[in-house]
């Protein structure tokens, strides 16, 4: 791959040796969410008061992924007798209006309510170039009781589960099913890999099995995930390296990583629920618009994020550099990893101490990427994962 290109500025050596000035910085990064669930599924609030919340903290696209559903036809949800959500369908109603909001009471004298669809909703929150709502799915398949699941982003239509007779195959079928209707309706739609270790069900090698597959949750937000893995299972990071050296040996595309919410709770706050805020990516692209989106995390120009943001990340005659944006007193330890041609085992090749780092990607890399840790802590931490940090995609030197 030729990288940077990445993220959408190629750097003339002359200007980096001379010192006359940095690299430009993008103009177009979107910052979003692409695991979201509401009423529609298994998310305890209204798909406007989520877009609402995601719009309001400053996100610009979100992909709302409820099981096995679309936001389309009629669908009744029934309030539960909770105070909370009482009062928060209260909140509901006074926010958008008797006009709005359809309700009403069961033969239990309990309160139901028509959810919004998402032609219906999305057109309350999209502006251009400044929000865009995504219509996705998660495909929420299994395999001898684990749970296997995928999102879909940028539907026509519903897919349904494709099943299978290992764990493998139950993916690759969905995968399949996803590349069948992008090719269908000749638009681009993303397929990624969610939560491996939720469950301890996708194992790594399931995920080397995989075909057309290029992207997977390095990050998920949800409290019973197991991003870090335990004694006898590795972190989804290590799985990530572990990947990409069979992709490379093997010759297909590097696999890229991906921060998301998995938000469902929006009233409780905490590690033991899964909230909204935990992590996103930030794509770089030519429009806030799903096809570009699309393309510029399929080119790689994106990275994920629970925090920390990049000022600059480019490659210029194969040294990978790093810049990140601080706030005073915040430090930054940056680490380069990836694999060296030829190796089974990846490798940490240098940590750095700093908001600026470099990395001289050299004939024997395979392919490196680079994380940074803040000091700066996580507002609503889950696991052991307590600082903020990102994560840049994997690259290659020369080919």
């Amino acid at each position: 791959m030729n990288y940077w290109k990445l993220f959408g500025f190629i750097i003339p050596v002359l200007l980096i040796g001379c010192g006359e000035e940095e690299p430009p910085r993008a103009d177009n990064w979107y910052k979003g969410n692409l695991h979201t669930h509401s009423y529609w599924s298994d998310g305890d609030e209204f798909p406007e008061v989520i877009m609402d919340w995601y719009k309001s903290n400053d996100y610009q696209f979100v992909a709302l992924t409820d099981h096995n559903t679309l936001a389309e036809g009629e669908k009744w949800k029934r309030i539960p007798e909770d105070t909370i959500y009482q009062e928060a369908f209260d909140a509901y109603l006074q926010e958008y209006g008797e006009d709005w909001v359809i309700y009403r009471n069961d033969s239990l004298g309990q309160i139901e309510v028509r959810l919004k669809t998402f032609e219906e909703y999305r057109g309350l929150f999209e502006e251009n170039e400044q929000f865009l709502v995504i219509q996705a799915e998660e495909i929420t398949d299994r395999f001898d009781g684990r749970p296997l699941h995928m999102n879909a982003s940028n539907l026509v239509r519903k897919i349904e589960p494709q099943g299978g007779n290992s764990v493998s195959e139950v993916l690759q079928n969905n995968i399949d099913a996803v590349i069948a209707q992008r090719d269908e309706e000749g638009r681009p739609m993303l397929p990624h890999i969610n939560h491996p270790n939720f469950g301890f069900a996708i194992s790594l090698e399931d995920m080397i099995a995989l075909e057309n597959e290029r992207f997977f949750e390095v990050y998920n937000g949800h409290h019973l995930v197991h991003n870090s893995g335990d004694s006898t299972h590795m972190s989804t990071e290590e799985m990530w390296d572990r990947i990409n050296i069979a992709y490379y040996r093997d010759g297909k595309p590097l696999m890229y990583g991906i921060a998301t919410d998995d938000s469902h709770n929006y009233h409780r706050q905490g590690r033991q629920w899964s909230n909204a805020g935990r992590g996103w990516v930030m794509v770089n692209a030519d429009s806030l618009d799903a096809s570009a989106l699309i393309g510029g995390m399929e080119a790689g120009e994106f990275y994920a994020t629970t925090g920390v943001n990049f000022e600059q990340i480019w490659l210029d005659d194969e040294i990978l550099r790093v810049k990140v944006v601080g706030e005073p007193g915040e430090t930054f330890t940056i680490t380069f990893l990836g694999a060296r041609k030829g190796s089974s085992e990846p490798e940490e090749f240098v940590t750095i101490e700093g908001s600026e780092a470099s990395f001289e990607v050299t004939d024997d890399i395979a392919f490196v990427r680079c994380k940074v840790i803040s000091s700066r802590l996580q507002e609503n931490p889950i696991e052991d994962l307590i600082y903020e940090m990102a994560w840049t995609q994997p690259v290659t030197g020369n080919q």
